[in-house]
């Protein structure tokens, strides 16, 4: 008995400490401080602000004119074709003139015979005014004689009339070029029966040229007719001088943009279609003082953006929103949320969390300038 009680005494130390170590085993970890990211950081300051809005355009004719027949018909060819240059007077397409051709033969005919009734009403005139001297006739006879050769004399003048007309519309059947300038469309073919009026092509006439682009609606209002526009080529060459000739009073129903047409000189001005550049001045900023961030500094949040800003004392960030009004270049233009000296983080936005610690990054090696100087670091600049 006294040797089973000394062995559970001598097991009560192994329990005890077996005890504790499972107790240790179950508590928790110290919980893991989060680490020290280093960030890339920017001073906020004012800077010039370096692009101007420009607006695809296209180079049109100041003037540019459907061409069709006066008369109905059948056209039988088009000598015209797209992009040829025309001059005045020159046959652009024939209707088939067989039926004016008949049309006037019919008034030839009329004509001939409505003269050969004036003309012996005239001679019956005459010979009664000879009767009525010699008092043979009297004096209404020779009234009534009067009026046929009026009647006879209206007729002729009518029938005057109709061959005329019918001539015109036999001439109407080829198509002439008004004024020298570019088939800019063809809208008509041969074989085709139009009716009067119909186009058959469009014509830009030689002379002035303007360069049209749209502008949405919240900019329509801040260009002005005479304000300057610069113009310059999609495929390079030297920009050109413009000014503003008319703004669109009313809104494209499709695209809700205003059309601008500015006036461009046509002795320098790019071919007919051409693409180009405008500017106007009107909407320029160049040189204005404004906050610019790289786009990479901003990130979502909620509807808004926001950027971390660097909390000096703590060495921690916080979110800051911010609005952007627009871009630069490769940079966004902040409207409100900064001021000057903040020092905002441009790279790793998105690996943050806020309170966390961070330190500024430096950059591994320090450039020499010329001459041996140091330069400082590019991380330390952006600073």
């Amino acid at each position: 008995m006294a040797v089973s009680i000394v062995s559970v005494a001598h097991s009560l130390p192994v329990a005890a400490v077996l005890v504790a170590a499972a107790l240790a085993g179950c508590s928790k970890p110290p919980a893991a401080e989060d680490p020290v990211r280093a960030v890339k950081v920017q001073t906020v300051g004012a800077s010039a602000y370096g692009t101007a809005p420009e607006f695809s355009a296209e180079v049109r004719a100041r003037i540019e004119t459907p061409m069709g027949f006066r008369v109905a018909g059948k056209i039988l060819r088009r000598q015209a074709e797209l992009g040829q240059r025309v001059q005045a007077g020159q046959v652009l397409a024939q209707l088939d003139p067989q039926d004016y051709r008949l049309a006037a033969d019919a008034a030839r005919a009329q004509q001939a015979s409505a003269q050969t009734n004036r003309d012996l009403a005239a001679a019956d005139l005459k010979r009664y005014r000879e009767l009525r001297a010699q008092n043979f006739i009297s004096g209404a006879e020779l009234e009534r004689r009067e009026t046929t050769y009026k009647s006879a004399q209206a007729q002729f003048e009518q029938a005057q009339a109709q061959l005329a007309s019918q001539g015109n519309q036999a001439s109407y059947a080829t198509l002439v070029a008004d004024t020298a300038g570019v088939v800019t469309a063809i809208e008509a073919q041969p074989g085709q029966v139009v009716s009067a009026g119909t186009p058959v092509l469009r014509i830009a006439q030689d002379g002035a040229r303007d360069a049209v682009f749209a502008v949405p609606e919240d900019r329509a209002a801040q260009i002005k007719p005479g304000s300057d526009v610069a113009v310059r080529g999609w495929a390079g060459g030297p920009e050109l001088p413009g000014k503003v000739r008319e703004v669109g009073a009313s809104a494209d129903p499709v695209t809700r943009t205003y059309t601008v047409k500015v006036a461009i000189d046509a002795a320098t001005a790019p071919p007919l279609g051409a693409t180009v550049y405008a500017r106007p001045q009107a909407l320029s900023h160049v040189g204005a003082p404004v906050i610019k961030l790289p786009t990479s500094a901003l990130r979502q949040e909620g509807n808004g953006s926001a950027v971390w800003l660097v909390d000096k004392a703590s060495m921690t960030v916080r979110s800051q929103p911010v609005q952007v009004a627009t871009a630069d270049g490769n940079e966004a233009v902040i409207a409100q949320g900064l001021e000057p000296g903040m020092q905002v983080v441009v790279a790793g936005v998105h690996v943050l969390a806020p309170g966390q610690k961070v330190s500024i990054y430096q950059g591994k090696s320090t450039p020499v300038a010329a001459g041996g100087t140091v330069a400082a670091p590019a991380s330390a600049a952006s600073r």
